[in-house]
This record gives structure tokens, sequence and C-alpha cells, in this order.
């Protein structure tokens, strides 16, 4: 018994006319006539009634079909799975440098071990711009602030909390302190993240200066990671920033401990709950929750 024989005969069955059926496969009725033939003779039983312009099948027809029509859908599910495996597979990735630089590396590279057709495509963009990206789908996964709950088609899985420090030109007075109080910082130039792209960090370390009677004298605002850092660097003012930002820090700038830090930042990785059922997706987020075990 052979695949393309119970295709055959599922296309008589449905069509419940040989001729229909052998139009509808591309066969000619002769030829259909025959592979019919040999499934029955195969079985050692009548499939069909044969009548003058139409069939009906027989019970043991009528078993063939549901026996048939679930083994051909199983063969369809096999071949699309095993073709799959041989196409390459894109996972396009946005993340903001100064939360998950330092996990991306290693769980790219377990996730291409695992998936060697898999082109895994890095953005640095801001938090809304990721949200866009997921909205409109020219992103598959975003790494960024966890936005505390699933909602709008988004999926989030928490990976890693981080805290706070400042940083400092390492000429400037406080960079010899062990602890820098809110105080202290609130009479520094302070060097931002652009508040309309990043307003979760204004609404966690901003806030949190103002809650301590602080009015930050903000010096500038930036786009990214690496401009704020070069600009704390060139003795611009000071920032407050994510411990991850270590693997990132310039030689000429250090990491102070805040004695009153806002509240930690949950970083997370969020997809559309539409792609939950993607293997490659789902094994590279499992690879970012590894890795964010030794992240910080």
């Amino acid at each position: 018994m052979e695949l393309r024989q119970l295709r055959y005969f599922v296309a008589v069955a449905e069509t419940g006319n040989i001729s229909r059926a052998a139009q509808k496969i591309f066969l000619t009725q002769p030829a259909l006539s025959r592979q019919i033939k040999a499934l029955e003779d195969e079985i050692g039983q009548c499939l069909l009634e044969r009548q003058a312009h139409s069939i009906r099948l027989t019970p043991v027809g009528e078993a063939l079909l549901r026996e048939a029509r679930e083994l051909l859908q199983r063969a369809d599910a096999i071949l699309e799975r095993v073709r799959a495996a041989g196409q390459s597979v894109r996972l396009r990735v946005g993340y903001a440098p100064s939360l998950a630089s330092g996990l991306l590396s290693g769980a790219v590279a377990n996730f291409s071990q695992k998936h060697p057709n898999a082109r895994v495509e890095l953005f640095d963009l801001s938090t809304k711009e990721m949200l866009a990206g997921l909205e409109n789908d020219t992103l598959d996964v975003a790494l960024t602030v966890g936005l505390g709950r699933d909602g709008h088609g988004l999926k989030w899985t928490p990976l890693v909390r981080v805290s706070w420090q400042l940083a400092v030109n390492r000429q400037h007075r406080l960079a010899r302190r062990t602890r820098v109080s809110s105080a202290e910082v609130g009479h520094e130039p302070l060097l931002v993240f652009c508040q309309r792209d990043y307003p979760e960090y204004w609404n966690i370390v901003i806030d949190c200066l103002r809650e301590q009677r602080q009015r930050p004298a903000i010096a500038g605002e930036y786009d990214g990671v690496n401009s704020l850092l070069a600009a704390v660097e060139s003795g611009l003012g000071v920032a407050i920033v994510t411990t991850s930002t270590v693997r990132l820090i310039p030689k000429n700038v250090r990491l102070k401990t805040l004695s009153a830090p806002p509240k930690p930042l949950c970083i997370a990785a969020g997809h559309r709950t539409s792609r939950n059922a993607e293997k490659p997706l789902a094994v590279l987020i499992e690879e970012l929750r590894h890795a964010a075990q030794a992240f910080v």
C-alpha cells in the first residue's frame, strides 16, 4: 500500500466520482481505476460500490477513508517538518546595549550550535523602537525593560534584575568615594538617556531623585549608552546607569555605588504571542534565560 494510492482513494471518496477524481489529481480515468483496483486487491476487500454515475463507499471503504485521512495528515506534517529543518531560520533581535549586550554573545553562540541553519540579526534600538518592531513584525524578539505584564499580543519572559550605579570620570572628585549619596548626585551635572526614546529610564531614575528631594540638573540627553558614556569620559557630567553597563565602560570612567539607588530594573525578552509555538524562537529565549543566570 502506497501513500499515492491512498491519496487517489481519498480523492475518489471525496468527489464521489471516478471521472471527477481523475481530473482533480491530473490522472487519466483508466489509470485511476487501475490504482483503486490494485488497492482493493491488496486489502482483499471491495472499497467502492460502483453505480452508473457515482460510487459509494463500502463499510471497509469508510474505515479506510478515516484511517487514510489521518495517515496522510501525519505524512504531510512530517514532510513539512523535514523540509523546514533544511531551511534557513531568521530571527531579528532588538536590544538595548546598556541592558542586554552581555546577554547576547553566549546565548546566540549556543543557539547557533543547536540551529546551524538559523541566522540571528541584531539591532541596537530604544525601547520605543523595539515595541514598534514587535507590533509591525519587523522584530521577532526584543530585549529591554520588562513592562510588568503580558498584553497587546505580546509575551514577556523575565530574564534578570539589574541595579544602578553612578558613572563618573576617573578624575572626578566622586571617583575616590566608596559610596555616593543622592544629595551629592543632585549637585552634579547629570547626563541622561533621551526622555522621548527611554521614558522608562526617566520614570525610574529621575523620579527616584525627585522623591529624595533632589532636583537634578540635566546637562545633556543622549540617544544611546555609548554616547552617554563618552560624555561622562569627557567630563561633561555624571550618569546613573545599570550594573549591566560594566561591560561597556570606557577606561577613563569609574562606576560608584549609590547609597540610595533607584529600584532594580527587570530585563525581559518580549515576542508576539502568535509566535509561541515556533521552536527556534523558544530555544533562543531559553538560551537567554541560561545566560542571564551568570549575567550579573
